[in-house]
C-alpha cells in the first residue's frame, strides 16, 4: 500500500521523525513510499531545514521517489477544494482573534472541550451575510468549516480503518467522530489552508492508500474523514504509530536542538545508534 512520510521545514528532525520514517518504510516498499514537504505555513518553514530534511534521511538511509511534493506549490488544489465546500455552504468567516475567543470561553458556564483545547464555540457561525461581507473586506478572518451544517448534508455515518493504533489502543474498523474537533479552521489570508485540509487534498492527489503517522494525530483522522467524505475523495488505511518520549516521558520537539538528528550525528552517533535508542 501506497504511504508517506511527511515533515515540516520548521525545525531539524530529531528522534520522533526518524521513527515516523522507518515506520513509513516498513509499511511499504521502493516507490510506494514518498516524502512529502508540508511547507505551507510560509512564516514558520525555511529553506534550510528543508535541506536539512534531505540530509538527514539520507545518512539514515532512505531514499524517496522524485519529484516530491511540496504543499507550497499547490495553492491551486486547496482553492479548489475550499470552492467545493464554499458552494455547499460549509465555510463562514471567523473574525475572532484567540483573546476573543478565550473571553467567550471564559463566560460560559461548561465550556466545550475538544481533542486540541477549548473547541471555539460558534462565535461568528450566525452572523448576517451583509456584515460578513463587510468585514471580510477590511479585516483579517479565517475561513471555518460548519461542523453542524457539514454532518446533516453527509447524513450518515463515517469510518476509517486504523491499522496501526489509536491512543486507547483502537484497532480495526473505527467510527469517525469529529464532534469534539468543532468548526475548525481550514485557511487563512495568509494561509491558503489548514494542516487538515491540506493533507487530506494531497493524500488523495497523491494516491495514499495508507496514512502513517503518529498516534498524536489520532483525533485529527476524525475530522478529516469529514472533509474526505466532502470533497468526495477516497478514503485511505490509517496506521498511528506509537510516540518516541524523551526521558521526562514527553514527546520530543523540534525546539529541543539537542536531541536532534544533526545534533546527534555531530556527536558521533551511527544510523545503527539511532536505530537501537528509538527502539528499532
Amino acid at each position: 500500500m501506497k504511504t508517506r512520510f511527511a515533515p515540516s521545514p520548521t525545525g531539524y528532525l530529531h528522534l520522533g521523525h526518524a521513527f515516523a520514517a522507518l515506520s513509513a518504510q516498513a509499511r511499504a516498499a521502493g516507490d510506494d513510499v514518498v516524502l512529502r514537504i508540508e511547507d505551507i505555513d510560509r512564516t514558520r518553514c525555511r529553506a534550510e531545514f528543508e535541506m536539512a530534511i534531505f540530509e538527514d534521511l539520507n545518512w539514515l538511509g532512505l531514499i524517496w521517489p522524485q519529484p516530491v511534493r511540496r504543499q507550497s506549490q499547490h495553492d491551486d488544489d486547496y482553492a479548489a477544494a475550499l470552492a467545493i465546500l464554499e458552494h455547499r455552504g460549509l465555510l463562514y468567516p471567523c473574525f475572532c482573534t484567540r483573546k476573543a475567543i478565550a473571553a467567550d470561553i471564559a463566560r460560559a458556564a461548561d465550556a466545550p472541550h475538544g481533542p486540541d483545547g477549548l473547541r471555539y464555540p460558534g462565535i461568528c457561525r450566525a452572523l448576517p451575510e451583509a456584515e460578513r461581507a463587510a468585514r471580510m473586506a477590511g479585516e483579517a478572518y479565517a475561513l471555518r468549516l460548519d461542523l453542524g451544517k457539514a454532518l446533516a448534508q453527509i447524513g450518515h455515518g463515517l469510518w476509517f480503518q486504523e491499522q496501526g493504533r489509536g491512543p486507547g489502543g483502537e484497532r480495526g474498523r473505527i467510527m469517525a467522530q469529529p464532534e469534539p474537533m468543532g468548526d475548525v479552521v481550514l485557511a487563512r489570508k495568509d494561509l491558503p489552508a489548514s494542516y487538515h485540509l491540506a493533507v487530506v487534498v494531497d493524500d488523495a492527489l497523491q494516491g495514499i492508500e495508507l496514512v502513517t503517522r503518529g498516534e498524536d494525530l489520532f483525533h485529527a483522522t476524525h475530522i478529516q474523514r469529514v472533509l474526505q467524505e466532502l470533497l468526495g475523495l477516497p478514503t485511505p488505511d490509517y496506521a498511528h504509530h506509537r510516540l518516541i518520549l524523551d526521558e521526562q516521558g514527553r514527546k520530543f520537539s523540534k525546539r529541543n536542538q539537542a536531541v536532534s538528528l544533526r545534533a546527534l550525528r555531530a556527536m558521533g552517533m551511527t544510523p545503527a545508534d539511532i536505530r537501537n535508542r528509538i527502539g528499532w
